[in-house]
């Protein structure tokens, strides 16, 4: 694991702390996320509820908007996933000061960042799609025009939020990846020392002299007994004739 006892990665400790449930209740991106959850309930429950209406002498209900049935179920689409992962995240939230491990906490970032910013720009196509398909309903008549005006309404709202969501989880993603490089890669304090080991200084340098002369020390070397020359034995054989001795 990478843990980096006592310092901070994306918004917490990373020694494993514990929950508190009123620091989580007052953060800034529990307080968003609530509210887009709150208007995600809004945005699928009024489509659910009084989204498809049918006209006089017609058994068949269609969309309040234009009668365009595609934009209804895509608004009710996006209204339950962002319901879900709302619940979802905000469990995330609650469990990340209890994550020790850094590279946990930075793929639950980089989830939230990721999602955040789709889901900024799904809810911007929701709300063009529903105000543009809202503008070209003529018969409004038996339409109930308070729904349509408020999921219209909360669409917008979504895109606010969850921009804002993805505006605190880049924040998040950036300042713990700048604690978690300056507390892996900081440099050491130098340490003080000496150039050699107290143990294992070494001794003063004599250096040692040489002599041009040979010393006077005795010579180890022997020379080789003596063996006569021919010419000594020549020498010294007596004058006369010599016969050699035969063997």
């Amino acid at each position: 694991q990478e843990t980096l006892g006592g310092a901070s990665a994306y918004g917490a400790s990373l020694a494993g702390g514990s929950f508190d449930f009123q620091k989580f209740a007052k953060q800034p991106y529990t307080i968003v996320r609530f509210l887009s959850w709150i208007f995600s309930i809004v945005v699928f429950s009024c489509i659910t509820a009084e989204g498809f209406v049918n006209k006089p002498h017609k058994p068949e209900a269609h969309c309040v908007f234009n009668q365009n049935d595609s934009a209804c179920h895509y608004a009710v689409g996006i209204g339950v996933i962002a319901f879900l992962a709302c619940f979802f995240f905000l469990l995330l939230d609650a469990y990340m000061p209890l994550m020790s491990n850094a590279k946990e906490r930075k793929y639950a970032v980089m989830a939230d960042l990721g999602f955040s910013g789709v889901w900024t720009f799904l809810w911007f196509v929701c709300f063009c799609l529903l105000a543009s398909q809202w503008s070209h309903t003529l018969d409004v008549g038996g339409i109930p025009q308070d729904a349509a005006r408020a999921t219209i309404a909360f669409s917008f709202f979504s895109i606010a939020t969850w921009g804002i969501l993805t505006y605190f989880a880049l924040g998040r993603y950036r300042r713990g990846v700048a604690d978690v490089t300056q507390s892996i890669y900081a440099e050491p304090p130098p340490e003080q020392h000496t150039p050699y080991p107290p143990t294992y200084a070494p001794s003063a340098y004599t250096p040692t002299t040489y002599s041009p002369y040979p010393s006077s020390a005795p010579d180890d070397f022997q020379q080789p007994p003596f063996t006569p020359t021919p010419s000594t034995i020549t020498s010294t054989q007596p004058q006369g004739d010599y016969q050699p001795p035969n063997y």
